[in-house]
Formats: C-alpha cells, sequence, structure tokens
C-alpha cells in the first residue's frame, strides 16, 4: 500500500501562487490515479483535480484555468500548482490516490490560507 505526504501549503495573499506536492512512499505510484481533494470549514471534501496514470487531466470548475495538476512517476511525486488565487481557494488540500486493486489512500493534508 501506498502511504501519502503533501507539503507546499502555507499563507498567501490574493492573487497569489503555490505549489502543492504530494511524495509517495514507493513506486506503485506510477500505476494510481492520483487526485487533489480540498475540505474548507464547515464543508465537505470536495474534488480539485485528478490525473490518471496515463496524464490525462480532469478540472472542478472552480479550479480551471487557475490550477494544474502534474505528476513525475520517476520521482513518485504529483504536483497542483495555484495560480490566482482567491480566498474562497482556503482550505485543507489532500492527496489521494487510487491504486486499484492495491488500495487507496489519502495524505494527512496540508493548509492553504489566502488573504483577501
Amino acid at each position: 500500500q501506498v502511504q501519502l505526504v503533501e507539503s507546499g501549503g502555507g499563507l498567501v495573499q490574493a492573487g497569489g501562487s503555490l505549489r502543492l506536492s504530494c511524495a509517495a512512499s514507493n513506486s506503485i505510484f506510477s500505476i494510481c490515479a492520483m487526485g487533489w481533494y480540498r475540505q474548507a470549514p464547515g464543508k465537505q471534501r470536495e474534488l480539485v483535480a485528478t490525473i490518471t496514470r496515463g496524464g490525462n487531466t480532469n478540472y472542478a470548475d472552480s479550479a480551471k484555468g487557475r490550477f494544474t495538476i502534474s505528476r513525475d512517476n520517476a520521482k513518485s511525486t504529483m504536483y497542483l500548482q495555484m495560480n490566482s488565487l482567491k480566498p474562497e481557494d482556503t482550505a485543507v488540500y489532500y492527496c489521494n490516490a487510487d491504486c486499484g486493486g492495491l488500495g487507496l489512500a489519502w495524505g494527512q493534508g496540508t493548509q492553504v490560507t489566502v488573504s483577501s
């Protein structure tokens, strides 16, 4: 089973950028579909973006045009480049791995705070 560790969160002003990383513990990362999710206080966890093992991407409407998901299978790492950040992007961001029969995993989350 893969273990995931997010990093890169922090405090940024509106209009700024952050790059989140999600490092996987082993090379089965390469066969996993990956995703970023977020959860704001008092709200349900929601999808931000996904990327298949082949590199096909999908974005929530709120992320389209501002966020870019990518992966580096050689480094067993997934990224989320977030530009033009808004206060409503404030949330804990989680990475997810769906490795089929090898299991499903979540990271511990990284806080992103966007000030107005």
